[in-house]
């Protein structure tokens, strides 16, 4: 107790991870997709009785294809959502421009269903009007935060380099293994990747661990499964 009342004013430190979540579903999303698809694409051309050689080959086009399309596509689609989310600032600039007091009433139902009685959310809102009012609405009656803004160019990036880098990963194993052992090799490895990765992003996110490791290797070894069984009755044939 006396140790507390010498630092009445110490400010209470936490860590939220929510400002993580932009670039981590589309850093996480990348190098899954990138581990996923690549060792698919590996595992399906030499079930098939693919060479060494054609099995690199379809490997590294699966690597930058899929870099390229998994930039292009985020792009487009949170781009998007910016283009939506600075429409609604537009068209609320404009509103409180047209008739701030009716902004301000609005400002102020918002808190009282909040749970603030009247007067103070008549208070709270003519003094977050005053300080940023756009700032206010956007906050709390578009729900568009600085900190969640789309940010198109940072997540293709993301996208991009962590596919790149996921695809790496069962590349490296095909290169380096013989070509009679590419399969187990390159679907054991797989897994592990895939295992590391939803405990990282589990970590850094700060969710549970293990049902994000159990989707990651479930669903990765169902699409490995799927591609090979697709080439081993294609090399059949």
């Amino acid at each position: 107790m006396r140790a507390a009342s010498r630092h009445p004013h110490r400010r209470h430190g936490e860590s939220h991870q929510v400002g993580r979540f932009g670039w981590l579903r589309a850093a996480v999303l990348g190098a899954n997709d990138g581990i996923v698809s690549t060792a698919s694409l590996v595992l399906g051309v030499a079930a098939a009785s693919g060479s060494h050689e054609s099995v690199l080959v379809a490997g590294v086009s699966g690597l930058v294809a899929g870099s390229m399309s998994m930039a292009a596509g985020e792009y487009v689609s949170v781009h998007s959502q910016a283009d939506s989310e600075q429409a609604e600032l537009d068209r609320e600039r404009q509103e409180l421009k047209d008739d701030a007091e009716a902004e301000l009433r609005e400002l102020e139902g918002i808190y009282v269903k909040r749970g603030l009685d009247h007067a103070l959310a008549q208070q709270v809102a003519r003094q977050l009007t005053a300080h940023d009012a756009l700032g206010a609405h956007a906050r709390d009656e578009l729900g568009i935060t600085r900190q969640l803004r789309a940010r198109p160019v940072q997540a293709a990036t993301a996208s991009a380099a962590s596919f790149a880098t996921g695809a790496a990963l069962p590349l490296a194993a095909t290169l380096l293994t013989p070509h009679s052992l590419s399969i187990p090799w390159v679907a054991g490895s797989s897994l592990v990747f895939l295992a590391a990765l939803g405990a990282v992003a589990a970590r850094a996110g700060g969710a549970p661990l293990l049902p994000a490791v159990a989707r990651s290797t479930f669903w990765g070894a169902a699409a490995m499964g799927v591609t090979a069984a697709v080439g081993t009755l294609f090399g059949g044939a």
